[in-house]
């Protein structure tokens, strides 16, 4: 499972390109995000950007791997790559940039699901590609818990 340092660099850039427009949008919205009512088990501030910027490079070195590969299923993979860094990047906007925690939440549930067929598509490509990507899914799960609980308590 070694793809080229090039696709590589690619993937990382492409990845971080998101990433970064979605961090932006999260620091200019952690004022209003501080100031409300959290869930229990919500984890302190500093968790967040350590545990993202992981899955973002586990997201970009898998990706690499998938692209490749050369498979039937590639091209199928590197849409839904895509549309899950999409609905990433959105999440950010309508949590954090709006405050729009349902419409945030709903499309979590979206974004839960595009990563979900991202591992199965992933899994048929080269399987470790789509395993490294249950964490990511995993924290999806936390975040919708955290998201819900935020709307409940601050509506």
């Amino acid at each position: 499972m070694k793809p080229k340092w090039k696709t590589i660099i690619y993937s990382l850039i492409l990845t971080f390109i998101f990433a970064f427009g979605g961090g932006i949008v999260t620091y200019l919205g952690m004022p209003k995000y501080d100031a409300s009512t959290h869930p229990y088990l919500t984890p302190p501030s500093w968790l967040f950007p350590v545990v993202w910027s992981i899955l973002f490079l586990l997201m970009a070195y898998s990706a690499a791997v998938v692209y490749d590969a050369h498979a039937a299923h590639t091209p199928k993979a590197v849409v839904i790559y895509l549309l899950q860094l999409t609905l990433n990047f959105w999440w950010c906007v309508m949590f954090f940039g709006f405050g729009a925690y349902l419409f945030a939440f709903i499309l979590l549930l979206l974004l839960w699901g595009a990563v979900l067929a991202m591992i199965i598509v992933f899994c048929k490509v080269k399987k470790p590609a789509g395993l490294i990507q249950i964490p990511y899914l995993l924290w999806l799960t936390f975040a919708a818990y955290l998201n819900l609980g935020v709307y409940l308590l601050n509506r």
